[in-house]
């Protein structure tokens, strides 16, 4: 990751440079979101074509195989978005999968931690390391819009289609006692509630605790956390995996909301410990994913950070 991030910024002019490359502890980094807009960071079109393999060749050093795939799909979706909207009459942001931004905070590879960010619509990767330690792989954003596509050369087409699938899976081998526990609103929210937050919020005690599903609940319950964790390089998912099968699936809750099905709107979060994730799929009638894996605790290495400062008596 370390190499792929120098040999991306050693590719840099200064005035791409400048733009391209902060501090680690700038503020900058802890800014994230997912909408289309003016970011900081250099965007794929203000790179040559060399320098846009370098960047995703960050991306890929970083991603799981399919993770990678998924997120170059995310980013040539707007070549599917745009037209789509224009035959709705809708008037929107520029849809370009030129408008994507890479950033990297601190010196790849140098003693002290640093990090880089990929983001514009529906992607958002931020990664923090510290020597030898990937020490943040969250925020980690990923949408869809359209969550299927409705028509032309890649009609059917679902990126992300496997956490909505496993998640309804679940909710379709509950007993209408854990469904009355699970859901909590007949209404999906308008978007995921952790936001663009810097740190998550926690609503402790909703929904329906993993104490309360059978083992084949709580194998898919696994594999529905297994496919947001496994977004990152296997070595930095097998960790963090391992760490969450030790602790044991009892302290998990999952709570959703709307339809249990993909008739109309619905949403779901899963959250135990520092680990949460949240689906939503509202928008657009139903047909446009926002996705998101935070650990509540330690997004942008916000924990690891401070024994770092406390090491070296800054607080």
């Amino acid at each position: 990751m370390a190499e792929a991030c120098r040999k991306w910024v050693d590719s840099l002019n200064p005035e791409q440079k400048a733009k391209a490359t902060y501090h680690y502890l700038d503020g900058e980094r802890q800014f994230w979101y997912y909408p289309p807009l003016n970011r900081h960071g250099l965007p794929l079109r203000d790179m040559t074509p060399e320098q846009r393999d370098l960047a995703y060749g960050i991306m890929e050093s970083s991603l799981d195989a399919q993770a990678y795939e998924q997120a170059k799909a995310i980013i040539d979706h707007e070549l599917i978005l745009g037209p789509l909207e224009k035959e709705r009459g809708i008037e929107s942001f520029v849809r370009d999968p030129m408008l994507y931004y890479w950033t990297v905070f601190g010196e790849p590879g140098g003693e002290e931690p640093w990090g880089w960010r990929a983001e514009g619509h529906h992607v958002s990767l931020h990664f923090s390391v510290w020597g030898e330690e990937v020490t943040a792989v969250t925020p980690f954003f990923f949408g869809a819009n359209p969550a299927e596509v409705p028509h032309g050369p890649e009609q059917g087409k679902r990126i992300l289609g496997d956490r909505e699938d496993l998640a309804i899976e679940l909710m379709a081998t509950m007993t209408d006692e854990q469904r009355a526990k699970a859901i909590i609103h007949e209404n999906a929210p308008w978007d995921i509630l952790t936001y663009n937050t810097t740190k998550a919020p926690v609503h402790q005690g909703e929904g329906l605790s993993a104490t309360e599903m059978t083992g084949e609940q709580k194998e898919i319950l696994l594999a529905l956390i297994t496919e947001y964790v496994n977004q990152v390089r296997t070595d930095v998912a097998h960790e963090r995996l391992e760490a969450i099968k030790e602790n044991g699936l009892d302290h998990f809750r999952l709570v959703w909301a709307g339809a249990t099905d993909r008739s109309r709107d619905h949403y779901y979060r899963i959250h135990g410990g520092n680990f949460l994730i949240e689906f939503d799929n509202i928008q657009d009638g139903a047909n446009h994913i926002h996705s998101v894996w935070r650990d509540v605790e330690n997004d942008f290495a916000n924990d690891v950070l401070r024994d770092h400062r406390l090491m070296f008596h800054v607080l």
